[in-house]
């Protein structure tokens, strides 16, 4: 066999070389359109955007305000939940039925109409007025500190809603254009976008038919365990 010359064969090589860097070029082509098709896609099916509010025990905040009130608070809070008792009722009631009763049969420092009586229960009503007033407003933080957390939370909930339902569209339109590229991607090998979709259909009604088999079984199967 003749052996090639040095002028055939530089050719020949310089040609296997332009043809493999032909192909690297290509290579590295598709993998730069696929990273920028990837990050566009994790672009859209990632972005998110967090709430900044966490949940707190209001009960503990609440607690730390009154631990850290004044005497004057402490005081309103006190007298209010003393006030505010059934058995506080009852011996106010058991007191006067008491002295009612007392100067109907056994003194009579006080006569009908109890004017001592009656300025005894009345005096005290305006100052002890007062105070219940602050202590119930002081009580009432409790709720004002509820409500301002379920608001937190219910918008923090519905941001949160917000992201999925974007995610989720931003998925049906990665879906869509995946589902194009593949249509394109058959009829540029020369297979008809119609027998794609008849196989899809035949895989679908199998899975349907499977599904409905499996049910079909496990009703008999919980009646004879019945």
């Amino acid at each position: 066999m003749r052996g090639e010359s040095p002028l055939e064969a530089t050719p020949l090589a310089s040609t296997h070389c332009k043809e493999k860097e032909i192909i690297m070029a290509e290579e590295n082509h598709t993998q730069r359109v696929m990273t920028a098709h990837l990050a566009t896609l994790r672009q859209k099916l990632f972005r998110s955007s967090p709430a900044l509010h966490k949940p707190t025990n209001i009960n503990l905040i609440f607690e730390a305000e009154k631990a850290a009130g004044n005497f004057n608070q402490q005081v309103a809070v006190g007298m209010t939940k003393l006030f505010s008792a059934m058995p506080t009722f009852w011996l106010i009631m058991l007191w006067i039925v008491s002295w009612i009763a007392a100067n109907a049969t056994i003194v009579h420092f006080d006569p009908m109409p109890w004017p001592l009586l009656l300025c005894l229960a009345s005096v005290p009503q305006l100052p002890l007025m007062i105070v219940i007033m602050v202590g119930q407003g002081l009580l009432g933080r409790r709720q004002e500190l509820q409500a301002e957390e379920q608001y937190k939370t219910t918008m923090k909930t519905y941001h949160d809603i917000e992201q999925i339902m974007t995610h989720l569209v931003s998925q049906d339109e990665a879906i869509l254009a995946q589902t194009h590229m593949i249509m394109h991607l058959l009829k540029a090998n020369g297979i008809p976008p119609e027998q794609f979709v008849a196989v899809q259909a035949n895989t679908d009604h199998a899975h349907e038919t499977n599904s409905g088999n499996d049910t079909s079984q496990t009703a008999p199967s919980e009646e004879d365990g019945k």
